[in-house]
């Protein structure tokens, strides 16, 4: 069913996961489930593939890199906003 939401072949899911690009649960039967979060990962990783022609197993490091970037860009912007108690002109 995620595949088919996701817009991919259960095959790709599958390739996905294990790279480590997606992250399902596992349930006591063994069966794979997807947060909704991970329709967004999906939607991510297709944009990369098609918009930098990256090759799957190096999206993850890029991924890795941007959630870090956005990291320390929301970390920047919280020590900003203390220092001009909440304007962001000053």
């Amino acid at each position: 069913m995620f595949s088919r939401v996701a817009g991919i072949h259960p095959e790709m899911a599958q390739r996905l996961v294990a790279l480590g690009l997606l992250e399902p649960v596992r349930d006591s039967a063994g069966e794979l489930w997807f947060a909704r979060d991970q329709l967004l990962a999906v939607a991510r990783i297709r944009r990369l593939r098609v918009g930098l022609g990256l090759n799957y197993s190096s999206l993850g490091l890029v991924a890795d890199l941007l959630d870090r970037v956005a990291e320390l860009e929301r970390q920047l912007r919280m020590t900003s906003s203390r220092r001009t108690g909440g304007n962001p002109w000053m």
